[in-house]
């Protein structure tokens, strides 16, 4: 079975690499012949393509890499979806796909065209409510007559491509129980199918030697030690992110344990991070600011005696799942995390992996603390909840019996 899978992502994004060749490469193994169609960032194409083309060689996958228009707003990626519309059908011509798998929205129009003129079958891998994302994280202001009028035109397509979708794939429970409440979708057979972001446990082990040896050069490296109490941050820093909230955390963890540290394990400005640590009267030789290649993050999660993430608890955000949730408690370490975000709640409360936050203040953190405290969950008890409920396999597997699904129904 031929598949064209579109992601306005690139596979030489580090997202490329975390949340899609592997996938695809389990799919391939599988015996699916997979194409992919991506947009990549050119400094990350110029610096990654040939690992990533030999990578996709090695899995048997064929890469038809195109440019991303970095600007100007709503106008580059008019352009770019003008010449994924154009590539996918020229692809298709050659290749004759069964399925176009899409990911998210942008993709989506060329798998939607791809459908309604030659007849390919249109799995929306939707990735969350991404509109509504863009309003909520302040990209798009609907004061703004021109985003108002972006937000409408994506909300009508948004229906278009749920309502036309062969399959769709939901990222958590939580946003497939929303979707199913809509009017719309309501009097429909409407074939969804929940996959969260899974990672890779053979590379997210705590028990791998090679990792430990690198956490042990990484604690020389960074001036840790034995007795230091490490607080981790893993990812980007923005948009959803609370960084101020995390900050603020963090200084209530040193009214408990003065020998806390805050390790970063992120690309962003450390000048960005110091500034707002000192505007709140942090010590930043508390903090530690480091950026990892993808083979050295476990090493630096391993670093951790907890890790923490706050997102912002918003509608959109009902339909997230949070790459570095499954791949922190692959390394066995605990979380402290805010509820109201995608499933983080369930998982939280039925594996007993970490602590949830409800309201961000100061007694709410010191109530926190204290559960953290006496956590008696081991570290391989949260790397099999996270085998249980974000296995890679498990996501291939589904992935497969999606495009199986489709062959059978519509064959």
């Amino acid at each position: 079975m031929n598949i064209l899978y579109i992601s306005y992502d690139g596979m030489t994004d580090n997202l490329g690499q975390s949340q899609v060749i592997p996938y695809l490469a389990g799919l391939s193994k599988q015996g699916f012949n997979i194409t992919i169609m991506s947009f990549e960032k050119n400094d990350n194409f110029q610096n990654r393509e040939n690992v990533i083309q030999n990578l996709l060689k090695k899995n048997n996958i064929n890469w038809h890499p195109l440019k991303y228009t970095p600007s100007p707003p709503v106008l580059s990626t008019i352009k770019d979806i003008r010449t994924m519309i154009k590539e996918s059908k020229n692809l298709y011509k050659k290749q004759h796909f069964s399925i176009v798998h899409c990911r998210s929205y942008i993709a989506a129009f060329a798998g939607l065209h791809l459908k309604q003129k030659y007849g390919v079958k249109f799995l929306f891998d939707m990735r969350g409510f991404w509109a509504d994302e863009r309003v909520e994280g302040n990209i798009w202001n609907l004061k703004n007559p021109v985003f108002n009028f972006v937000y409408k035109y994506f909300k009508n397509k948004e229906k278009q491509f749920l309502s036309s979708a062969d399959y769709v794939v939901s990222l958590t429970e939580n946003g497939k129980k929303t979707m199913q409440s809509w009017n719309y979708l309501k009097t429909t057979d409407f074939p969804v199918e929940v996959i969260p972001c899974c990672a890779d446990f053979n590379h997210f082990d705590y028990s791998e030697e090679e990792q430990k040896q690198k956490t042990k050069e990484l604690k020389k490296e960074l001036k840790i030690s034995d007795s230091d109490f490490i607080l981790s941050y893993l990812g980007s820093i923005g948009t959803w992110y609370m960084l101020d909230e995390m900050l603020d955390f963090f200084k209530v963890l040193l009214t408990q344990k003065p020998n806390a540290k805050f390790l970063f394990i992120t690309a962003e400005s450390s000048k960005y991070i110091f500034e707002k640590a000192t505007k709140k009267s942090i010590d930043i030789s508390k903090i530690i600011i480091k950026k990892s290649n993808r083979e050295d993050v476990p090493a630096y999660i391993a670093l951790s005696s907890v890790s923490i993430f706050f997102i912002k608890p918003v509608f959109s955000k009902k339909a997230s799942s949070p790459t570095k949730m499954a791949e922190i408690m692959g390394m066995g370490i605990p979380l402290i995390c805010n509820s109201n975000v995608g499933d983080v709640d369930t998982i939280i409360n039925n594996t007993n992996a970490g602590v949830l936050i409800n309201k961000f203040t100061e007694k709410e953190y010191l109530t926190a603390i204290e559960k953290m405290d006496k956590l008696n969950t081991s570290p391989e008890q949260i790397r099999q909840a996270a085998i249980k409920y974000f296995s890679l396999e498990k996501g291939v597997t589904k992935y497969a019996g999606i495009y199986k699904k489709i062959r059978d129904v519509f064959t």
